[in-house]
């Protein structure tokens, strides 16, 4: 019986060098599993360390344009008033124009027998001034008479 205790003795410390190996297999697999995630987590530090510094730049730029636009969006607001600022002239022009043709047609239509007499008179003004401007031209332009020389007059010759 002795000898049974020393093969179940000799069995157990087999099972555990077993035992033994495989949970160092398995452990030095962990090992490596463990470094390569850790340098895969270096990698992935570097890489979000240059994410980081690009993202700064890109909010730096970012908060410039938005600046940028805020400015010239005040100019264009400043542009839109004064181009407002017209429109209000010239509706209070078109305003003024209307009343004033409103008032010369009213006193029209309320005088419209001096008007006509005014019209009248105007085109005879117009007229008798027609005339004296057309006997001063009559007056004024007279032919002379041509002598005639003794030597002809140069003519100059042109092709078509």
């Amino acid at each position: 019986m002795e000898i049974l205790g020393y093969i179940a003795a000799l069995i157990a410390a087999i099972a555990f060098a077993v035992l033994v190996i495989f949970l160092a297999k398995t452990l030095k697999a962990a090992s490596r599993t463990l470094n390569d995630v850790a340098s895969t987590l270096e990698g992935v530090e570097k890489q979000m360390q240059g994410i980081t510094s690009e993202t700064a730049e890109l909010l730096s730029k970012t908060n410039h344009l938005a600046e940028d636009i805020g400015a010239k969006a005040q100019k264009l607001n400043t542009l839109v008033d004064g181009i407002e600022g017209i429109g209000d002239t010239v509706n209070s022009l078109n305003n003024s124009i209307r009343n004033v043709s409103n008032k010369v047609a009213l006193s029209a239509e309320q005088n419209t027998e001096q008007t006509g007499q005014v019209l009248k008179w105007g085109s005879v003004i117009l007229d008798l001034w027609k005339k004296k401007k057309q006997n001063e031209a009559n007056e004024s332009v007279s032919v002379p008479a041509v002598q005639p020389t003794e030597q002809p007059l140069p003519v100059k010759e042109t092709s078509y």
